[in-house]
This record gives structure tokens, C-alpha cells and sequence, in this order.
């Protein structure tokens, strides 16, 4: 039943052949990498408005100046990720150009905060996308973060889990949908502006006198307004799942985002400026400006409905981004290793699942309250990008290729840029929840660093020097086949394998591969080992473990007379710390738990201490 339920939520698994019909075309790309940056102009331009009306309305006149300073911005930026993309189509993003150029800490540093990024991502676009339908159907108001959780579990975690090709499906139109209704409201927006006999209205431009107050007032507007520029990194995090010529799909793509996003932005201040936006309660800017020009027409509420589920779609730039770099951060041993296994439907389930209970306790802690999950945005993407293009200077600078004195002028403004940027946020929202990411960034580190020291102790203990190593092979007359599943040649498998000699002769080691080569790698362990015990392989191209491993049983069950015995043997370490086991997968106590309810198959684990 459980199966079968499993089966209608998820699908069917995906062979592994079919991982490269799961790869995106630009314009697909577009819409799954792109919505995160391009639905923020629903809450970016709105930000800077709210601030600069804390003053009093005073400082209303200086919107425009903060936007065009974040446009200018967002050109550096896209420009220096281009770069990024280019030289880096592995993916990986700020973490594999700071991993390879600058040296660990600042590679999990840049880790820390894309992975914050991307959970505040999630937790603010389906709490944006919420307060959007709320601003239309104010019967909803209280019951926001129900429905964030609902979206969150019900509608994103699932659909991700069944796979790349099928969430885009799913997420590409309105994406699309959502870019027509925000270019309408634009074009007729601006098109009624120039009718209009002040095109900006004298209130909109009062501007009081600078000094300290108002210059940090500024600033702290610019701060919020960058929330509009992340999600730009999700392209160079995700060069792979592009269709090839990967990296040059993925220049084009961030040059669209970029150029689109700026377009909108500017469009958007522009209008919140003409028709003196200021701020409602439970009403967002943008529906007051979709009021303003449409009234409580259908193209207001085919507004609205787009901007919500585009806002929900948002946080899908997450489960794209942040699964791909736990699967790099873990293969380099600073994240749980089941983090870099692919499920069932080729996606990294394990790191869905991982992203949507952290956006869920955000969304819980702070209530569902944007302002107030926006207040600790923006700081971890731009250490990001200033990590990635100081990484990028550095691999010019090793490179010298033809025009790298460019490049590296390029990331050069860059990275000033944006660590100018990262200061400004720093001191303008420190207390009002910069801090939280401050702290936030050295944990995250602190249990990189513990992660990494747990698998390099593991790898110590689990090291099997063959010259200290002698084979014995007992006499054993008693029918029992003995089977010993196998992951890789390590020191439990060799005590696994001794302690098999002393309960029978016919001793099968099997492996389960999910691929020729990694099978070829364990068979070459294995011939170098030369332990007296056949290795037998089973290819599962769909990367399950548990059935291919099951069937084998039942097969030997059906050859052997009734009266003899198969032993199931299972390796498996113990950790030292409670907390260890959570970096490693259960699949040993799993298999025993289904294989105890078959008759006459006796199932037996082999447990090896690790002393530290």
C-alpha cells in the first residue's frame, strides 16, 4: 500500500539513461532559475518605499536615486556571474570557485551563506506569495502560515521530489504568465504616466536636507532593495542541468534574467513613484499599483493570482540551487554523504526534503511575516558573491588566457562592489536581523568542519593495510550459504568476511551497482584484496539498493533444499558520538528489518566500534 502511494506522489523510478532527458532548455531554464530573481520586484521596489517613508515621507524623494543604484548594481553582478558560469560548468557556483582558487575556509564560508540564502529564498517567497493573495482575499488574513506550509510540503517538496523535467513542466507557465501580466501593468502604467500632466508628482520627489540620519536611512533602503538581486546565482550554481552546450545555454539564460529583471525593477519604482504609493496594512505596492491602473478589474486579480503563484514558484529557485550544492559540499565530506545520492527520480531528494523543514521552522518562528524574514536576506548572497569574484580573480590570474586582464577587472569591480555591499547591509539591518546570519555563518562552519573530522576519522579507522592482513579459510561442512552485502572493500567488510569463514564455506560477497564504472572500481578493490571469496555484482540502473538485494535472496531461496539455511551478514560500524549516526544512512537496519520476516533466512549483523 505504502509503495503504491509512494508511486502516485512521486512517479515511477527514472533509469539512469534518462538523466539526460531531465536537462533544461533555455527557456524552461529560464522560468525555474529566473523566478526567484524575477518575482522580487512583487516586494523589492516596495521595500526601499517602506523604509524611506519610516522617515516621515521626507526621504520619499530619494527612491529613484537607491533603484538606479541597485540597477547599476545588478549589472556588475550579472556581468561578474557570467564569468562564474564560464569558468566553472560543473556548477557549484561561489563554493567550487572559492573551494578551488582561495582554499577551504573561504569555500565554507561562501557554503554557509549561499545554503542561508537559499532557505530564506523558499521561506520568503511562499510567505511573499501568501501575503500577495491575502492583499486580494483579506478573508484569509491569519491563517498565513497554514497555507506557507501547505505550499511548502503539498505543492514544492512534491513536485521536486518527482524530478526536474516534471517540475518545470509545472512551474514554466506561470512563470510566464506572471512576466506578460507585469509588462502589461508596465506598458499601460507608463503609457498613462506620459498622458498624465505631472508625470511624477512633487511629494514624490520632497527630499529632506542629507545628513547622518537621512545617508543611513538611504542606506539601510539600498540594503533592502537588494533583495531584488537574489536568485541570480542559481544559474552558476546549476551550469549541469542545462542542455549542452551547458555553459554558453547558461551565459545567455543570466543575460535574459538580468536584462528582464532590470526592465521591471526601474518600471515598477517608476510607478509606485507616479501614483505616491505608500504603505497599507495586509495591501501590497504592487496591488495598489495593479489597483491604481487596472481598478478591481479582471486583469487586477489575473495579477494578483500570477504574482502569488510566481512568489510560491520562487523558493522552486532553491530546490534547484541548494540540492545540487549539498550533493558538491557533501561529496567533499563537509555534509551528511547521503546528501550526494540522487533518488529515485534522479533528483537529490534527500536534499529536498532537508530544505523545505529548514524554510518550514523559518516560516514558523517569524509567523509568516516577510518584512520581518526579509530583514535577515540579502547578507549571505552577497558574501557569496563577493567570495566568488574574489575566487575568480585569483583564476585569471593563474590562467592568463587571452583577455584575462579584462575578466579580472571585471570580477575586480565586482567583488569591491558587492563587499562594499555586504558592510552596508551589515551595519543598516544588524539589529533589525543581520546578526542572526553573522552567528548563523560560523555554526554552519563549525559543523562543516566536525563533519569532515568525523569522515576523516572513519576513513582512518576503516583503512585496510593489506600487509597486515592474513586470510584464514576454516573448514565448515554445513550447508549454509552465506551472503555478505557489499559497499566498498573496507576493514568491517574483512571482519565481516572472517567471521562468514567460521560459519560455512559457500560464501557470496554481492555489490549492487548503480553503474558500470563505480561496479569496475569495486571489482578492482576487490581483485587487489584477493580474499578467497567470490564478488558478485548486480547492475540497478535505478539506483535502488534494498529490491535488487531482496531478489537475490529469494533466488537462493528457491535453489536451496528446505532443510539448508541462507546467513545474511551485515557489515556495519557503530559511531562513536550519537550524532554521527545522523550523517549516515540506515539502509543495515532497513535491510534487516525486512529480511527477519523470511523463513529460514537468518540475518545477522556484524557490528565494528569506531574508537573516535
Amino acid at each position: 500500500m505504502m509503495r503504491v502511494i509512494r508511486r502516485f506522489l512521486i512517479g515511477r523510478p527514472l533509469h539512469n539513461t534518462e538523466l539526460a532527458h531531465e536537462r533544461l532548455p533555455k527557456w524552461k531554464a529560464l522560468s525555474i532559475f529566473s523566478s526567484d530573481a524575477l518575482s522580487s520586484v512583487a516586494y523589492g521596489p516596495e521595500q526601499i518605499m517602506l523604509t524611506l517613508v519610516a522617515a516621515q515621507v521626507v526621504a520619499y524623494g530619494f527612491i529613484g536615486p537607491v533603484a538606479i543604484s541597485i540597477l547599476g548594481l545588478l549589472m556588475i553582478v550579472a556581468i561578474s556571474y557570467v564569468q562564474v558560469a564560464k569558468a566553472n560548468p560543473g556548477g557549484g557556483g561561489a563554493y567550487a570557485v572559492a573551494k578551488k582558487n582561495l582554499g577551504e575556509m573561504p569555500a565554507l564560508i561562501a557554503a554557509a551563506a549561499v545554503f542561508a540564502d537559499y532557505v530564506l529564498t523558499a521561506a520568503v517567497s511562499v510567505s511573499a506569495g501568501t501575503a500577495a493573495i491575502v492583499s486580494a482575499f483579506p478573508r484569509l488574513i491569519g491563517n498565513e502560515v497554514v497555507v506557507d506550509l501547505c505550499i511548502l510540503f503539498g505543492v514544492l517538496m512534491l513536485l521536486n521530489l518527482r524530478g526536474v523535467r516534471e517540475s518545470s513542466n509545472a512551474f514554466v507557465y506561470p512563470t510566464y504568465a506572471f512576466l506578460f501580466g507585469i509588462l502589461g501593468l508596465l506598458v499601460v502604467g507608463i503609457y498613462q504616466a506620459i498622458q498624465s500632466p505631472v508625470v511624477i508628482p512633487s511629494e514624490s520627489l520632497a527630499q529632506q536636507q542629507l545628513d547622518w540620519t537621512i545617508l543611513f536611512l538611504i542606506l539601510r533602503a539600498f540594503a533592502n532593495g537588494c533583495s531584488s538581486m537574489t536568485g541570480i546565482e542559481a544559474i552558476a550554481d546549476s551550469v549541469p542541468m542545462f542542455q549542452k552546450p551547458a555553459a554558453r545555454n547558461a551565459v545567455a539564460t543570466t543575460y535574459w534574467m538580468a536584462g528582464i529583471l532590470g526592465f521591471m525593477f526601474i518600471g515598477i519604482t517608476f510607478l509606485i513613484m507616479h501614483y505616491h504609493i505608500l504603505p497599507e496594512h495586509s495591501v501590497t505596492a504592487l496591488s495598489q499599483l495593479a489597483e491604481a491602473i487596472f481598478e478591481r478589474s479582471p486583469m487586477y486579480f489575473y495579477i494578483q493570482v500570477t504574482t502569488m503563484l510566481v512568489l510560491y514558484l520562487a523558493a522552486n529557485t532553491a530546490y534547484n540551487g541548494l540540492p545540487i550544492l549539498l550533493s558538491i559540499v557533501a561529496k567533499d565530506g563537509y555534509m551528511p554523504r547521503y546528501l550526494a545520492a540522487r533518488g529515485e527520480r534522479l533528483t537529490y531528494s534527500n536534499g529536498i526534503i532537508l530544505l523545505t523543514l529548514a524554510a518550514a521552522i523559518l516560516i514558523i518562528m517569524y509567523h509568516g511575516n516577510t518584512d520581518h524574514l526579509i530583514s535577515l536576506y540579502a547578507i549571505g548572497v552577497f558574501v557569496s558573491f563577493t567570495i566568488a569574484q574574489t575566487g575568480m580573480i585569483v583564476h585569471w590570474f593563474r590562467e592568463k588566457r587571452r583577455g584575462w586582464r579584462l575578466r579580472a577587472l571585471i570580477n575586480g569591480i565586482g567583488a569591491f562592489v558587492t563587499g562594499l555591499v555586504v558592510l552596508i547591509i551589515t551595519v543598516t539591518k544588524f539589529i533589525h536581523g543581520a546578526w542572526i546570519i553573522l552567528i548563523f555563518i560560523p555554526v554552519m562552519i563549525y559543523i562543516f568542519k566536525q563533519i569532515r573530522a568525523h569522515y576523516n576519522d572513519m576513513a582512518e579507522q576503516l583503512h585496510l593495510p593489506l600487509e597486515d592482513i592474513e586470510y584464514s579459510r576454516p573448514k565448515n561442512e554445513r550447508k549454509n550459504t552465506v551472503i555478505v552485502p557489499v559497499s566498498t572493500p573496507t576493514r568491517v567488510v574483512f571482519e565481516t568476511l572472517e567471521y562468514a569463514k567460521t560459519i560455512g564455506d559457500n560464501i557470496i560477497a554481492l555489490h549492487i551497482a548503480s553503474d558500470e564504472e563505480s561496479a569496475q572500481r569495486v571489482k578492482n578493490k576487490w581483485d587487489v584484496w584477493n580474499p578467497g571469496v567470490e564478488l558478485v555484482t548486480i547492475q540497478s540502473p535505478y539506483r535502488l539498493i534494498m529490491q535488487p538485494l531482496i531478489s537475490y535472496v529469494e533466488e537462493m531461496q528457491s535453489k536451496k533444499a528446505p532443510e539448508d539455511y541462507i546467513t545474511v551478514l551485515i557489515p556495519e560500524f557503530e559511531t562513536k558520538k550519537w550524532w554521527h549516526r545522523l550523517l549516515h544512512n540506515q539502509t543495515g537496519w532497513i535491510l534487516r528489518t525486512i529480511l527477519i520476516l523470511k523463513e529460514r533466512v537468518v540475518v545477522t549483523t556484524i557490528p565494528y566500534h569506531l574508537p573516535k
